[in-house]
């Protein structure tokens, strides 16, 4: 395979028959940011073709170059199985950081081993993650459908911010919301009282991308 090809193909090539891409084609490039493994026996992963055959290492790297200034933080108090969802999606869209709030372990499955490339933070209560936000200058914006809350589609959301989301089911503890600077909610218009958190934690991270992203910047 031609490097130069590589690059110009975009797009994930987890869409279609493969997965990936075979071992590489011709001399092998002498970048440092390229894995002997995979340059022999080709690159299986679920990563844009931009980064083909690169190490781990450098794919963070290269992504620490591209993240955004946004954050996001999930409760973690019954051990909520959407988490790997918002890795997986806080991944795409290049969050600054993952925080999960309350217990420490949580199921990966749903990451699809986005997690590696992804920085997560653990808080085993609110006031730590208050205090991360104080620290870096972030604005704490809490996402819950309740009484007093802005609907995001009509509310600009800070550039510096964590977006602090509940669990399937309780949502957002009480103290969550009171020690938010901004609660806001996602429009709905159907029967049922939620929606499931790993799509709103999509909504809402979409939402700011939409806001304060260069999207010419994306794949």
């Amino acid at each position: 395979m031609d490097r130069g090809e590589a690059h110009t193909v975009v797009g994930p090539t987890e869409w279609g028959t493969t997965v990936g891409v075979g071992p590489w084609e011709g001399p092998w490039p002498t970048d440092e940011r390229y894995d002997p493994e995979l340059l022999e026996h080709g690159d299986r992963r679920n990563v844009v073709d931009h980064y083909r055959y690169w190490r781990r290492e450098a794919i963070v790297a290269d992504l620490d170059r591209r993240r955004h200034d946004f954050h996001v933080a999930i409760e973690n108090f019954q051990h909520d199985h959407n988490i790997g969802t918002v890795v997986r999606t806080a991944n795409a869209f290049a969050a600054r950081a993952v925080h999960i709030v309350g217990r420490r372990r949580w199921n990966r499955r749903g990451a699809m081993v986005t997690d590696r490339y992804q920085h997560i933070h653990h808080h085993p209560e609110l006031p730590s993650l208050r205090e991360y936000a104080a620290e870096h200058d972030l604005a704490l914006v809490a996402v819950d459908n309740t009484p007093g809350a802005v609907p995001i589609e009509r509310t600009a959301l800070p550039r510096r911010c964590v977006l602090l989301f509940g669990q399937e089911g309780p949502g957002l503890r009480e103290d969550s919301r009171e020690g938010a600077d901004l609660v806001v909610s996602i429009a709905q218009f159907g029967s049922t009282r939620s929606i499931n958190a790993g799509v709103a934690a999509g909504i809402v991270m979409h939402t700011w991308v939409q806001q304060h992203a260069d999207l010419d910047a994306a794949w």
